[in-house]
């Protein structure tokens, strides 16, 4: 009987001690989760974009001696839509490339030159037609950082542009010593040409979803010029020597977008973070 109570006494002080050592020691907290980073976006995506152009030119020139005696007044382009599409790669948060084909539709063309540098005359050409653009281009963008999922952008492109003139056409009016000269019309056929262009961009990307980016943004064109094919008179007499160019065609664009991004990754597993 001594040695049970002896056992059972032994019993409670080692328990005793085990509960007061547990005591002193550290209380371990739960695992915790820091927040994981924000994701980097790298990958493959898809572009399109609508707009409308607002188009002129430096200069409308033509070899004829005489054309240097002509003064230009209202010469300039009506408004068009363009279309693109596109593929591009997202290095990262801040920098991505694409390369775009474009198709810029047929803006309107109108305007005139006049002279009185003819001793008793006053003649004056009025003209019409129209110009599309097809351009190939390679852009790459910055992108500035993101507030609110709106993403500030700039950029710039290099590629070329074949640029076409359809139904060019000059009327011609005048009066020599106050007589009406019988009225002239000269007609160019249809005629397109490649030029380099370049181009710059900014705006806004609004991200939707993980995937789609939707954009508003503004480009400034060069499109290099654009010449007027075979010319040729009301009575079909040709004059080839004589086509018209159309000088450092420029162009301020808005256009609305939208990229579909194809490679989204997902972040990274959480670090596993513990206390004490």
């Amino acid at each position: 009987m001594r040695c049970v109570k002896s056992l059972l006494a032994a019993g409670a002080a080692s328990i005793l001690s085990t509960a007061a050592l547990a005591a002193d020691l550290p209380i371990a907290a739960p695992p915790m989760y820091a927040p994981p980073p924000p994701a980097e976006f790298s990958g493959w995506y898809l572009r399109g974009d609508i707009g409308m152009t607002n188009q002129r030119i430096k200069s409308l020139d033509n070899p004829d001696p005489n054309a240097a005696l002509f003064t230009s007044a209202g010469i300039g382009f009506d408004s068009s839509m363009l279309w693109d599409i596109g593929v591009g790669y997202q290095f990262n948060n801040w920098f991505r490339v694409d390369v775009i084909g474009q198709y810029r539709g047929r803006a309107n063309f109108h305007g005139s030159q006049f002279t009185d540098a003819f001793v008793g005359s006053a003649l004056a050409d009025n003209y019409s037609g129209s110009k599309s653009e097809t351009v190939i281009m390679a852009n790459g963008y910055f992108d500035l950082g993101t507030w609110w999922c709106v993403t500030p952008f700039i950029g710039g492109g290099i590629g070329a542009s074949y640029n076409r003139i359809s139904g060019f056409q000059d009327n011609g009016i005048g009066t020599t010593f106050g007589v009406a000269l019988p009225p002239s019309v000269v007609y160019a056929s249809d005629n397109g040409k490649w030029n380099f262009a370049w181009a710059l961009h900014a705006g806004l990307g609004y991200r939707v979803t993980p995937d789609v980016t939707i954009e508003l943004a503004y480009s400034y064109m060069n499109l290099g010029d654009a010449v007027t094919g075979t010319n040729s008179n009301y009575a079909g007499t040709a004059t080839p020597q004589f086509p018209w160019t159309m000088r450092n065609i420029t162009s301020n664009d808005l256009k609305l977008g939208v990229r579909w991004d194809l490679d989204t990754l997902p972040p990274p597993p959480p670090p596993l973070i513990r206390k004490g």
